[in-house]
Parts: C-alpha cells; sequence; structure tokens
C-alpha cells in the first residue's frame, strides 16, 4: 500500500475485513499493558496498568462494558469490525500496586461514553 494516505489504506483494510479477504479476530485475542514505563502518546501520557481483550464484531454490553460503575471500558471499531475490551488492573509487571483503579476513558472511545 505503499504511496497510499492513511485514509486509502484504513478503507482498503476494510473491505477486505468486509469480503472476508481477511480473517477475522481470533475471539479472546489478547495482550497486556502493565509495566510502569508504557507511554500512550501525547494526550495521555501514561495509563494505569491494564489487559485488553479483542473480538470481531461484538457488542460491548456483552460484557457490561462502559456501563457506569463498570471496570470493563470497550471500544468498537465498525470500521475494522473490532471491539477492544479493557480492564484496569491493581499491579504493575513487577508487582508492585498501582493506584487505586478508576474509571479511564480510552481514546478513541471519548464521546462514547
Amino acid at each position: 500500500m505503499a504511496g497510499h494516505t492513511l485514509a486509502q489504506v484504513n478503507e482498503a483494510i476494510a473491505a477486505a475485513i468486509g469480503n472476508k479477504e481477511l480473517p477475522p479476530m481470533e475471539p479472546g485475542a489478547m495482550c497486556y499493558m502493565m509495566s510502569k514505563g508504557g507511554y500512550g502518546g501525547e494526550t495521555i501520557p501514561h495509563w494505569p496498568s491494564h489487559l485488553m481483550f479483542f473480538y470481531s464484531d461484538i457488542d460491548p454490553a456483552i460484557w457490561g462494558a462502559n456501563l457506569p460503575g463498570s471496570p470493563v471500558f470497550a471500544v468498537a471499531d465498525p470500521m475494522e469490525h473490532l471491539t477492544q475490551f479493557v480492564i484496569p488492573t491493581r499491579k504493575w509487571s513487577d508487582g508492585s500496586e498501582d493506584l487505586p483503579a478508576t474509571p479511564h476513558v480510552h481514546p478513541s472511545s471519548s464521546g462514547s461514553q
């Protein structure tokens, strides 16, 4: 996709997923971000320790995400056919305590809560 704009690349990927040319996310794919040295970018320089789970086209309400008092946050991206669930943890990767879990808004979910 060399030479294409980011919008063109995103559109091509979304079309490939929609046409089933790319496989859906494997159910329950996950990653963890538990390093004290993690960097979330300029808008949120440091995120608390957290786990992330990925599913293809699943309703965030299934996990009770984004509800008042819920520790689960989610971002559903219809263009990428992807739902990302974020769950804060209370310990860093070195085992030390993180601050008590407080509500955080994922950068791409602002406005969806």
